[in-house]
């Protein structure tokens, strides 16, 4: 395969281990002292760059198909899949799997998916990550962003020397939930064991037994929320002195639930030289600033809109009601929808509180199961995979589910209770039309909302979908008072 030589991490490139073996003097936390704060334990490296053992991060030769296309096909290619590329030197776009360059053990992988063309975010991503540049990709759920960083991130792992006893791993990948790091550790597994990568997924509320002893045996791919991570670092666990892959997965979900202090501790154990890879749905400022602190040089690749923006397949319904109107409302809707042959729904509710309530109500007329953060890892794993196969066609959940839950079938999503922002709303809708499939999401709208009606009408904007007149009104006259009695679905449609 042009580009790329076998197999051939094995060969010789100057690195020499520097990480303690587990269990050994270095690298421990002190002992006999508390400490208050995830990370306070570990130290910030000092790293002298003329000191490490070299690496190779550019493993992309352009095929010559690509190589051919001028400016202007490249250039009509991005605006029709709406592909915004900033950034300096950045690659023309691949526009079949072949182009890529993968070698054999990544195609025999690809060609077994029946895949017609890559996706706009992998046509682009794709080149950039192989060149070995640092990126941010922007593109709604259910874009196959994980392949986008996955498959380089293989690659490159495949020209780096074998792990050696004590080694962490060279890929890191970090992501904001226990169900997003579990997705993405599905998708590793599949297509690492074709060149005999090992990998692991690091999250709380589970044991650590079985994953430290993963960490002890060595793996090249570790996929972790950050909190966990945190836990094994700072007792010598493992170490990040290998890592010179590293992925931030979901990054604006990351900051919304405060994980910054502790993606910059971890950022802090490796080294500055590494290639670091940052995906993100949306751009808002606290995202640009990580890309500023984290990445040198990079290419910021966008598919679609760069304000806040759903996915077009979705056909997004509002219903502006009272509160006390929300519970029969759902109920009539929940009729409508069991009738449909396709009916896999997901209801979107506050808090805990509310979801015990609906679990009870509306398990008594239809199959239905649900997930919240204070269910053990087993229970919900067991959920979502009765939800996935079908067992169960409703799933009531909080927003532990709003990312990272990856079932293509899902074809309703219901916002009982909107989240407290339209971020969330994006994400939520998220959950149906996967992978270019279309979906129907209705959302409950009550004054007690009004402060985000503004950024909902430019969401509905943005995708071209027809507005609620009571919606624009409200966002308006945002901060009056009102009394809105919004009787049955008006079906908004473009």
């Amino acid at each position: 395969m042009p580009g790329y030589s076998d197999r051939d991490r094995g060969r010789d490139r100057g690195y020499s281990s520097g990480p303690p073996r587990f269990g050994g003097s270095r690298g421990g936390p002190p002992q006999g002292k508390k400490f208050g704060n995830p990370g306070d334990r570990l130290r910030k490296k000092h790293w002298n760059l003329d000191e490490l053992p070299k690496f190779e991060k550019n493993f992309y030769q352009e095929h010559p198909d690509v190589a051919r296309r001028t400016a202007q096909e490249v250039e009509h290619y991005r605006r029709s899949k709406e592909i915004t590329v900033k950034g300096r030197d950045g690659p023309k776009p691949i526009v079949k799997f072949h182009e890529a360059n993968f070698p054999n053990y990544v195609m025999d992988v690809i060609s077994k998916q029946n895949w017609t063309d890559p996706t706009p975010i992998q046509a682009q991503g794709w080149p950039v990550a192989l060149s070995g540049k640092d990126m941010v990709g922007i593109a709604q759920t259910g874009s196959g962003k994980t392949l986008s960083y996955l498959l380089p991130g293989i690659v490159h792992i495949n020209h780096q020397p074998f792990l050696e006893r004590g080694d962490g791993p060279i890929c890191l990948v970090l992501a904001p939930t226990r169900e997003l790091a579990q997705q993405v550790q599905q998708v590793a597994a599949e297509y690492g064991k074709a060149s005999r990568l090992k990998s692991t997924c690091i999250y709380g509320g589970a044991p650590k037994g079985p994953q430290i002893r993963d960490l002890e045996r060595g793996v090249e791919i570790c996929i972790a929320t950050p909190g966990r991570l945190i836990d094994f670092l700072e007792v010598g666990k493992t170490n990040l002195r290998r890592c010179t892959y590293l992925v931030l997965d979901e990054a604006d979900r990351m900051l919304d639930m405060g994980f910054e202090p502790q993606i910059r501790k971890i950022v802090d154990q490796i080294r500055p030289d590494r290639q670091t890879l940052m995906w993100s749905a949306t751009w808002p400022k606290e995202v640009r600033q990580l890309a500023e602190d984290f990445l040198k040089d990079y290419v910021q690749i966008n598919v679609g809109a760069l304000q806040l923006s759903a996915n077009h397949n979705i056909l997004q319904i509002v219903d502006v009601c009272n509160d006390g109107e929300k519970e029969d409302k759902l109920m009539r809707l929940l009729e409508e929808i069991m009738s449909e042959k396709e009916n896999k729904t997901i209801i979107f509710v506050e808090t805990k509180k509310r979801y015990d309530m609906f679990c009870f109500a509306v398990s008594r007329l239809w199959p239905a199961m649900g997930i919240h953060g204070d269910k053990s890892q087993q229970e919900r794993d067991w959920v979502l995979n009765e939800f996935k196969y079908g067992k169960a066609p409703i799933l009531i959940a909080t927003d532990v589910a709003s990312r990272g839950l990856d079932v293509e079938d899902v074809k309703f999503v219901i916002n009982y209770d909107y989240p407290n922002n339209s971020e969330d709303y994006i994400h939520r809708i998220g959950r149906t039309a996967r992978s270019q499939k279309t979906g129907t999401a209705y959302t409950f709208f009550t004054p007690n909302n009004m402060k985000q009606a503004h950024d909902l009408v430019s969401v509905l904007r943005e995708a071209n979908q027809a507005i609620n007149p009571k919606l624009i009104q409200m966002a308006e006259d945002r901060g009056g008072k009102s009394n809105w009695s919004f009787q049955g679905w008006s079906r908004w449609r473009v």
